[in-house]
């Protein structure tokens, strides 16, 4: 029996790392005030299109249901997200919500994305407002420091400032040749700059102006060397992107630069729009995120705006696991043991009154003998070994599997004092 392509199971060891990622991300999102919730699994698909066009078919998983109705899979929580908002007339502005799940993409699977893959998502609603860009860029960056990821570096840019350059250059601001250079720019990360404009130019794009263009994406840097190598007067949203730039700096956000070869590739964003890389590994860009004012009008909002970040989370446990970073946070588990058949009913009981107080226990279900459930507990920090003549007493022996001591202690006291018995 095989799963569909581009599916896969998630065992303990893999649940027990999105979790780790989950619980740092809820940390986060606290400390700045974003309230947490979960968007529906399933949309219309005409909700999933007002996003991003009929072409996103080719991308999503979707159904006609029993009222004959087209349903699709949740490809993000941005629609979600926003459908929600745009429903709720009452909800105070601005509204910082936050979510974390599973979600389905049609896509070619790849290296830390599979069809059904984890990601979390933040996102601020109301009037547009450099700061709320500024929020979501500085979570982006404390997120990353609280999973003790080094070496990420965010890099920041506006579409209508590269939109700006793109209509100087080819002497047109038309829709369809803006939106046909952003996608040749988004695509200078994966792919080789001779096979770009060998593609565009067959499109009927000049090689020259293409040059032109892509070696305007390279530019990076603080605005001042930004400045130094590329004439910004006159450019529209430059002045928006240094003051974006100097309120990150005023927030301690160290790790961002200019990049104008980040526009993403979605062509709803409007203004500020940013990637995170680890610039250790080739994985490429871990999240991403920008302002895009125009979603909440297409759901029929005309009054507030919107700027976001999303992540996927298995690409950001690679980053972890190559950074050789601690992905597993859990109790240290206590093994109790039973010396003999007549003693596993105490130790039955005794393990689930651990349990209570809310110790991580585990204890032999199958009668093994003491010997067997020893060796099973090498893993373990402790052992709390039910032995007849002990337990004739109303004791048991506690012993630190690490280093092989033993105590004994009356039974009573195993259940008052676990903090001071099970201490590293």
């Amino acid at each position: 029996m095989n799963l569909p392509r581009g599916m896969k199971d998630f065992d303990s060891a893999e649940q027990s790392k999105i979790e780790f990622v989950r619980q740092k991300f809820l940390e986060t999102s606290k400390s700045f005030g974003f309230n947490f919730m979960a968007p529906s699994p399933l949309e219309l698909v005409s909700v999933i299109e007002a996003k991003s066009g009929p072409a996103i078919r080719d991308e999503i998983y979707f159904f006609k249901d029993k009222g004959d109705r087209e349903i699709a899979l949740r490809f993000d929580f941005t629609v979600g997200l926003t459908r929600y908002v745009v429903e709720q007339k009452s909800l105070k502005m601005p509204a910082k919500i936050s979510a974390f799940g599973g979600v389905w993409r049609y896509d070619e699977p790849q290296k830390g994305r599979y069809r059904y893959f984890h990601q979390w998502d933040l996102e601020v609603y109301g009037k547009p407002s450099l700061e709320s860009d500024a929020e979501i860029i500085e979570f982006t960056s404390k997120f990353f420091s609280k999973l003790n990821l080094k070496n990420i570096t965010i890099d920041i840019s506006h579409r209508k400032l590269v939109e700006s350059v793109v209509s100087r250059i080819f002497g047109s601001a038309d829709s369809q040749t803006i939106g046909d250079i952003f996608r040749a720019i988004d695509k200078i990360q994966k792919k080789k700059k001779d096979e770009i404009i060998s593609e565009y130019t067959q499109r009927g794009y000049s090689k020259e102006k293409l040059e032109q263009v892509l070696e305007f994406s390279k530019i990076k840097g603080q605005p001042d060397e930004v400045e130094s190598v590329f004439d910004v007067s006159g450019i529209q949203a430059w002045a928006e992107l240094k003051e974006l730039f100097s309120s990150l700096k005023n927030r301690g956000v160290a790790n961002i630069r200019i990049n104008f070869g980040i526009v993403r590739g979605l062509d709803y964003y409007s203004g500020m729009v940013f990637e995170a890389f680890d610039s250790s590994t080739s994985f490429g860009a871990l999240v991403g995120g920008g302002r895009y004012d125009s979603l909440p009008k297409a759901f029929g909002r005309e009054d507030i705006g919107a700027t976001g970040v999303a992540g996927g989370v298995e690409r950001i446990i690679l980053s972890l696991e190559a950074q050789g970073l601690q992905t597993i946070e859990s109790a240290i588990p206590i093994t109790v043991l039973f010396v003999n058949e007549e003693m596993a009913r105490p130790a039955m009981n005794i393990a689930s009154r651990l349990r209570e107080k809310g110790l991580a226990i585990e204890i032999d279900l199958l009668g093994r003998p003491f010997k067997k459930q020893m060796e099973n507990a090498s893993n373990s920090k402790f052992a709390v070994i039910i032995a007849p003549k002990e337990y004739s007493q109303n004791q048991v022996i506690i012993k630190n599997m690490s280093d092989g001591k033993e105590a004994i202690t009356q039974v009573d006291s195993l259940f008052s004092n676990v903090d001071s018995l099970f201490t590293l």
